[in-house]
This record gives C-alpha cells, structure tokens and sequence, in this order.
C-alpha cells in the first residue's frame, strides 16, 4: 500500500532565506602537490691498460679403439690400441711483457647541473609562488578554522618537495701484465670392449701405449707493469 503525499512548493522567502556555497577550482583542490628537482653531474673515467706475453708447445695425440655386442649371441667382441709416441718440445725464448700507463684524469668540476641557481623559499622550480607556503616563507596558521566551508578546500592535502643535488666523480684506472712459457702434451690412448645381454660372447679389450715425452724450456718470462696515475677531483 502506497501513501501519496501533497508536498507544498517553497515560497518566495524560504528560497531566499536559503545559502550556498561556490567550491574551488579544481586545480585549486588539488589532493597532492609533488615537486621533485633532480639534478645529477657524473664524471667517470677507467682506463685500462693490459700487456700478454706467451710461448707455448702443445701435443696431444689420442689413440682410441672401441668394440661392442649388444644383445648378440655367439658374438666376439675386440678392441686393440696401440700407440707409440715421442715428443720433444723446446723453448728458447724470452716472453716479456711490458705495459706502461700514464693517467692525468682532472674530474674537478665543483659546480653541479650548470649555474642555474635553487628557487629561494616560497616559490617552486619557476620561481611561481607555492600555494602551500606563505609570502614570507613559513607554513600557515591552523590553529583556527575558517568561517567559510569552502575555504578548507584552499591549498593542497599534500605538499611533498623533493630537491637532490648529486655530484660523483669515479676514477678507476687498472693496468696489468702477464707473461708465460708453457710446454703441454697429453697423449692419451684408450681401447673399450664390451658384450651386452650376450650369451658365449667374447670381449677383448688391449690398449698399449709408449710415450716418450721431452719437454725443455730456455728462457725467461718476465711481466713489467708501471702505473702512474694522477687524479684530481
């Protein structure tokens, strides 16, 4: 059931005696205010000097023999290696290596992002008064509340102002040297023989191996390494 109700329209004097109140700009109600003022002057500098020396003999011969029977019955299965080797390395020589390196790295610049000046207290990175300050610099008086509601909407909720000033100077000079005289030999000689799964099955495996190995090295390796660095930052 449903109750219909006659509402009276309101008067000329009551719509009169009626008040409101007009709400701020948008921009002018903004909820966060964030200011953020990077400025970052890097000077890096890394050089790098490397000197390699090396006299080297290498030998390696393989001798390799491989037989199988795999599920084969009445199946021989044999593998012979035989390896005869002589080898005679000889160095004569001088592995030097020298490296020289001569730094001047100047990274004494002071000033940081150019010679723009920071914005003075109260005003933003344009030099534009900030809504959240006062004239003079100082936060204002809340201690009491406005008479007009709007005017709490005035100025930002949130006022962040972030100002980083970084100024790195990175030097890392690295110089090195390294001289070798090596003589390598690996003769190597395998022989594999195997019967799988193989009924009366013979596997033989023989692996000789003669190796006569002369190995002489008549020389010197020696590694020199100056550094001078001159840094200035």
């Amino acid at each position: 059931m449903s109750e219909d109700r006659n509402l009276a329209p309101l008067g000329d004097d009551e719509l009169a005696a009626q008040g409101g109140t007009a709400l701020p700009d948008k921009e002018v109600a903004s909820i966060l205010d964030l200011n953020a003022d990077l400025d970052l002057a890097i000077d890096a500098a890394a050089p790098i000097d490397l000197a390699v020396a090396a006299n080297a003999n290498v030998a390696a011969p393989i001798d390799a023999a491989a037989s199988a029977n795999v599920l084969s019955a009445g199946s021989s299965a044999q593998a012979l290696a035989d390896q005869g080797v002589i080898i005679n390395q000889g160095i004569t020589a001088d592995a030097t290596a020298e490296s020289a390196q001569d730094s001047t790295i100047d990274q004494a610049d002071d000033a940081v992002g150019g010679t723009e000046t920071a914005p003075e207290a109260g005003t933003g990175t344009g030099g534009s008064a900030d809504p959240a300050l006062l004239p003079d610099g100082t936060l204002p008086d809340t201690g009491t509340v406005a008479g007009d509601p709007g005017s709490t909407l005035d100025g930002d909720l949130l006022n962040v102002d972030v100002d980083v000033a970084a100024d790195a100077d990175l030097a890392a000079p690295i110089n090195g040297a390294v001289a070798a005289n090596a003589n390598v030999a690996a003769p190597i000689d395998a022989a594999v023989a195997a019967n799988i799964g193989s009924i009366a099955s013979d596997a033989t495996a023989v692996a000789q191996q003669d190796a006569i190995i002369n190995q002489q090295i008549d020389g010197e390796a020696s590694a020199s390494a100056d550094q001078q660095s001159d840094l200035e930052q």
